[in-house]
């Protein structure tokens, strides 16, 4: 995998972990009991962009990280995922 290919699937991985970590540690302007006036409750308390994105760089860093191990390291590719589980279907 070249530097441009790695660079898009990095784009493409921190989007979907972005849209994942979103809803973790969220607080509502409910949860905290200040519920700002002309807002519905549901609103987030407060902007914590810098935070889930901090947060999604590193999760995504995780994952391509294990990806290249196993790929470059372990020789573990694409073909071998039905050997890693149980083999479905009539033996033979």
């Amino acid at each position: 995998m070249g530097w441009v290919s790695l660079a898009a699937v990095f784009f493409i991985v921190w989007w979907i972990v972005l849209f994942a970590i979103l809803p973790v540690s969220l607080r509502t302007q409910d949860d905290e009991g200040e519920v700002t006036l002309g807002t519905p409750g549901s609103a987030p308390k407060g902007p914590h962009v810098l935070r889930a994105m901090f947060r999604t760089t590193v999760v995504t860093a995780i994952i391509l990280a294990v990806y290249l191990l196993a790929t470059r390291y372990f020789g573990i590719g694409w073909d071998d995922l039905p050997r890693i589980g149980p083999r479905i279907g009539p033996p033979g």
